[in-house]
């Protein structure tokens, strides 16, 4: 599976952004999908992650302004990032793995994206 992360930009606090992410080929509904996000000099840390069916886990601090949500239809994973903060800011990849249920760690998932860039100004 190779995964193509897109919507990223440069948004004022506050602001909202759409992150997608869909692959080149396989069906994401066989997967259990992620989003990770690393910001310069930091590790990479899980967003949020969507099971196979319908079941979803977020970081506590992003739970409530990240939503995570697939398209079938389209084929397409979604992060709806609402009420952004300058904390926010980072590479965002999504990620899948052979396994739906969910997984939190890195090290779980199987496929990953090139990254998107979101940049949070104060």
């Amino acid at each position: 599976v190779q995964l193509q992360a897109s919507g990223g930009g440069s948004v004022q606090t506050g602001g909202s952004l759409r992150l997608s992410c869909a692959p080149s080929r396989g069906t994401l509904s066989n997967y259990g999908m992620g989003w990770f996000r690393q910001a310069p000099g930091r590790e990479r840390e899980f967003v949020a992650a969507a099971s196979g069916g319908a079941y979803t886990r977020y970081v506590d601090s992003m739970e409530g302004r990240f939503i995570i949500s697939r398209d079938n239809a389209k084929n397409t994973l979604y992060l709806q990032m609402n009420n952004l903060k300058p904390e926010d800011a980072a590479v965002y990849y999504c990620a899948a793995r052979r396994y739906t249920a969910i997984a939190t760690q890195a090290r779980d998932y199987d496929y990953w994206g090139q990254g998107t860039q979101v940049t949070v100004s104060s």
